[in-house]
């Protein structure tokens, strides 16, 4: 068990939390909410010992041993991955490492013997034979294959050293697990993986994620950070968010009968105060009164974008048409024979492991990569606006979010520009701000609001919801919803991508295509993914051969 009492952080003359109370038990996992800058990770922070607090103590269980996802990705740049996993239990990895020590010295002496036998002791009492077999284990799930195992770090990309990292975290059993942001970064089949792996844990998670899906299947409890306190709810986020608008309700109803009642009193005291006969029942009724106390309600602290993407045309019969598309990156074929048909109606989703393939297509399909083979063509009726993944080169200058936005708008008019991004949270005094400066998830409001200035009736959206919090994926998750346009995006959100895409086109490792008119879900369940997947592992393990 891990408990924070009385906890009180102080940044400068803010509170960030107030006499904080709360305990997390053995068995269960926790999803910690909260809208941006709440204090979610510093929280976790304070609860793993990285930070000290201002007031009060965080108590674990003596003995217990606490595991953090950690999120530099260059710290273990000289290790291999499985010593950088192995690490995730340092008294094991400490004893590998002494062990190895002594049994490499030429002149073994007798004190070196006994040490060796103590060592061996609490290595095998610490199920140390079986660390690399976990660790491999581990490592398999999330995707990072056998031939990795053994690589230093530094020779791995951004997203397998986010898995290793993962790995670390999960390995050897911790008592008490914080991970922050786990799903970022993680294809869908390291999702389910770690959702499984979640699932079936026996000790004490306490998460942070803005994946609603995955907060949903995984969470027993939570813990909702607002106005500098945490309120615990039992049950996963969609019934924390129907429990918490519920009380919301309650309380309205209760300070509305109490209104009412108030009224009455009042009316009461004003006719009859000054009639002896009813003065005794008017100081009485006085006597009440004050002690009606309404409920204070406090908004909450989350603030929701207005996310609207209206066309400014309706697009004809002909939206799409791609034709034996092919491309090949560093000598690997990442998209093969690509050829589809869009229909006015489609929203389609793009999955699949391949990161690079997904948004390879779509700067094809923008214009920003000619294909090594094949062709696509437009409708003349059709407008395109493009959240790409990577937006470093749009923000790198010194334009305010105003003037920014003003290049894309088609309205030159400083209040019009201001009223999108005022929807989309900048307020007046946030349109100076330089657009260099500006955090991922600003960025990502920019650019969605640059999205809904265009007009444009084809929407294509590469990884949206990154950077972006609970409340800002809610907003774009409906807006896109209600588009009566043509959108295509890849996500790992499982919960946007089931509720927006009625098509599924999933790019396979060998570049190949499936695609099916269906929701998210229904394809996960559907034969032919599983069999082509089967197939094509079948084939690459033959190839190997």
């Amino acid at each position: 068990m891990i408990s924070a009492n009385n906890v009180t952080l102080r940044l400068g003359k803010k509170a960030l939390f107030e006499d904080v109370n709360i305990k997390f038990t053995e068995g269960n996992c926790y999803g910690l909410i909260g809208a941006n800058g709440a204090g979610k990770s510093t929280f976790l922070k304070i609860l793993s010992g990285e930070l000290e607090t201002t007031k009060g103590d965080i108590a674990i269980t003596p003995g217990q041993r606490l595991s953090v996802l950690e999120q530099d990705h260059f710290k273990y740049d000289d290790y291999t991955v499985m010593d950088t996993v192995i690490l995730g239990n340092k008294r094991l990895y400490e004893i590998m490492k002494e062990k190895d020590a002594i049994y490499a010295k030429e002149d073994f002496s007798d004190e070196d013997g006994i040490r060796a036998s103590e060592l061996e002791a609490e290595f095998a009492e610490m199920d140390g034979w079986e660390a690399e077999s976990n660790a491999a284990m581990l490592l398999n799930g999330l995707g990072i294959e056998t031939e990795f195992h053994y690589c230093m770090m530094k020779d791995l990309n951004g997203p397998q050293k986010v898995k290793v990292l993962l790995a670390k975290a999960l390995f050897g059993n911790p008592d008490i697990l914080l991970l922050d942001e786990p799903t970022n970064h993680l294809d869908m089949d390291a999702i389910a993986w770690l959702e499984e792996f979640l699932i079936n844990f026996d000790n004490t998670v306490i998460v942070v994620s803005h994946d609603r899906y995955f907060l949903n299947k995984v969470c027993t409890y939570t813990a909702d950070i607002d106005y500098g306190k945490i309120q615990l709810y039992a049950g996963n986020y969609d019934f924390w968010y129907e429990s918490s608008q519920l009380l919301i309700k309650q309380m309205k109803e209760a300070n509305k009968k109490k209104e009412e009642k108030i009224k009455e009193l009042q009316e009461f005291i004003s006719r009859f105060s000054a009639n002896a006969s009813k003065s005794k029942q008017a100081t009485s009724r006085k006597r009440a009164l004050e002690k009606i106390e309404l409920e204070e309600i406090k908004p909450s602290s989350r603030k929701y974008p207005y996310i609207d993407f209206r066309p400014d045309r309706e697009i004809g019969n002909e939206v799409l048409t791609v034709e034996g598309i092919s491309k090949t990156i560093d000598g690997v074929k990442i998209l093969d024979n690509i050829s589809f048909i869009l229909g006015h109606d489609d929203k389609v989703a793009f999955v699949g492991g391949n990161e690079l393939a997904k948004t390879t297509l779509f700067k094809i399909l923008m214009g920003e990569l000619e294909p090594d083979e094949g062709s696509f063509k437009w409708g003349v009726t059709t407008t395109q606006a493009y959240f790409p993944k990577d937006s470093t080169d749009e923000f790198n200058n010194d334009l305010t979010i105003t003037d920014w936005l003003m290049g894309y708008s088609p309205v030159k008019d400083v209040t019009y520009v201001r009223g999108f991004l005022g929807r989309m949270l900048f307020p007046g005094e946030d349109g100076v701000k330089k657009v260099r400066v500006l955090s991922g998830g600003e960025k990502v409001r920019c650019l969605l609001s640059k999205m809904m200035i265009s007009g444009s009736n084809i929407l294509i959206l590469d990884e949206p919801t990154n950077h972006l919090d609970m409340e800002s994926i809610t907003a774009l998750n409906n807006g896109l919803i209600k588009f009566p346009g043509v959108i295509l995006f890849s996500s790992h959100d499982h919960q946007f991508v089931q509720t927006t895409a009625n098509r599924i086109m999933e790019i396979l490792p060998d570049g190949t295509m499936i695609d099916k008119i269906t929701t998210y879900d229904e394809y996960l369940e559907s034969d032919e993914m599983a069999r082509k997947r089967f197939v094509y592992t079948a084939d690459r393990e033959d190839d190997d051969n």
